[in-house]
């Protein structure tokens, strides 16, 4: 097909035949010419050229013919001659070449029923192909063919749009959006990825057409939540989704915390954007994507648990608990993983008030013992989330808590150092127990470790186990309990 030629931007200053250099760009080339098809790379791969960001993992190729017969003439042409993934139901094909992954598709056009965001798929142009993509920089393609190799098909001026900075829809977006729902969570994220605003139009039929997430599976959805997580200012996103309605209907527990009451002259936080700011500020931090989903859902338990009395103002009793089981039913209903990561999750949000009680506190020994003990190996995770939680404007108390964390930064090195609680171990077994008293399994073996630990946490005595089997001893003669004589 011809090229189309644009009035290029600024941002378009490179020499794309040079951007091809790569052998397998030329592979690809040597392929669809002994097929006598044309063929492109396109998408992401050449959005992520233009804008200098990494771009060189995964590519797409479209061929206008059969993606899979030029999938397998790559393979031949390259020397190891590397396994062809072949996905006949999609018309696709995939190999891997070096570290990148490519897939190989048939230029298509396609249409879809109401109820399902599974296309119905048509052999194509180049043109129509284009025309199925969500948004005009991710529109564009370089051609592979010999007399046209490096030549930029941009039929929707996405280099315009990447210049100004914009996400629009190549069509009418109530067509892209209402089509395909998940490219409205997917306009979003690149928002958020790339810093670049929505197009007026385009983000009104977002909130239009936001009711057709719900024939989103919760896996597609939770993709798309991590991607707006993983970027470097996630509120960009969030803000997004809530300015459209999305997250009213993806995420309502955190919505409910955008309100804001008074009585008798008290106010509280607005606790929806102080979490937001939480979530930007751990970014910087960890790119644990699960301690961000602890920033986002550490404060879910507060609308449901707010209170107004006169003595103490407002309060949010048990707020930590509750969000713990909220966050349970939130991964249940987006269908996340139900394993290891929700119990993290749970855990940094059931712990998320613990150092900031500490910090506000003098710092003693046994509180920080307990904190150890209680957040193991995730300590560093629960501090470096309380230390996000920080979002006073006053200068004064910021720097005041930041000074606090720390000490308890200090103490926590200082008590593990000497006690050894993050893995804690009891120095002395409930079989030893056993045979020190000759019992059988029993509530009194329980009782006795139960009091070893106490005993630890609390300084009483020392992790060690001399200190314990003292300790066992006294407190087996209190609950009338003789050692047996060896």
């Amino acid at each position: 097909m011809a090229v189309t030629k644009t009035n290029e931007p600024a941002v378009n200053n490179m020499n794309y035949k040079d951007a091809l250099q790569d052998k397998i760009f030329k592979i690809i080339a040597q392929a669809a010419n002994e097929l006598n098809v044309e063929s492109y790379v396109i998408g992401g791969f050449v959005r992520d050229l233009i804008l200098k960001r990494d771009h060189k993992k995964d590519i797409d190729i479209v061929a206008v013919g059969s993606g899979i017969e030029l999938a397998l003439k790559v393979s031949e042409l390259i020397p190891n001659k590397p396994k062809v993934q072949v996905f006949k139901n999609y018309g696709t094909a995939m190999l891997r070449y070096h570290d990148m992954d490519i897939e190989f598709v048939g230029a298509r056009k396609e249409s879809y029923n109401h109820d399902s965001r599974n296309p119905i798929v048509e052999n194509g142009t180049l043109e129509d192909d284009q025309n199925r993509r969500d948004f005009t920089i991710n529109a564009l393609a370089l051609s592979l063919n010999e007399s046209t190799f490096g030549e930029l098909v941009d039929p929707f001026n996405g280099l315009a749009d990447m210049e100004n900075k914009t996400i629009k829809t190549p069509l009418d977006p109530d067509i892209t959006y209402s089509d395909d729902p998940l490219r409205m969570m997917r306009a979003i994220r690149f928002a958020s990825q790339l810093n670049f605003e929505i197009e007026a139009e385009s983000l009104a039929s977002i909130t239009k057409n936001k009711d057709r997430i719900n024939i989103i599976s919760g896996e597609r959805i939770v993709d798309e939540l991590n991607k707006i997580l993983m970027s470097d200012v996630p509120s960009v996103g969030f803000l997004l989704l809530y300015q459209t309605g999305l997250l009213d209907i993806i995420l309502p527990e955190l919505t409910a915390l955008n309100q804001v009451e008074e009585i008798e002259g008290h106010t509280h936080k607005n606790n929806f954007y102080h979490t937001l700011e939480v979530v930007d500020n751990i970014c910087p931090n960890t790119d644990d994507v699960w301690l961000r989903w602890s920033a986002l859902l550490h404060d879910i338990g507060k609308a449901p648990t707010k209170r107004y009395n006169k003595k103490q103002g407002w309060t949010f009793h048990g707020h930590e608990f509750l969000g713990g089981k909220m966050a349970k039913k939130i991964f249940e209903r987006l269908h996340m993983p139900l394993n290891q990561k929700l119990k993290f999750v749970q855990k940094m949000v059931m712990m998320s008030s613990r150092p900031i009680v500490l910090a506000q506190d003098i710092v003693t020994d046994s509180a920080v013992r307990r904190l150890v003990f209680d957040a193991g190996e995730d300590v560093e995770n629960l501090m470096t989330l309380c230390e996000a939680d920080i979002t006073t404007k006053n200068p004064n108390k910021f720097k005041k808590y930041h000074n606090n964390f720390k000490i308890v930064r200090e103490k926590i090195v200082e008590v593990e150092e000497r006690d050894k609680v993050r893995v804690f171990q009891p120095p002395i077994s409930g079989e030893e127990i056993m045979e020190l008293f000759n019992l059988k399994p029993s509530r009194e073996i329980g009782v006795l470790k139960e009091a070893v630990k106490e005993a630890i946490l609390e300084g009483e005595i020392p992790n060690e186990y001399q200190a314990a089997y003292d300790f066992v001893l006294m407190k087996a003669e209190k609950m009338g309990l003789k050692k047996v004589a060896k």
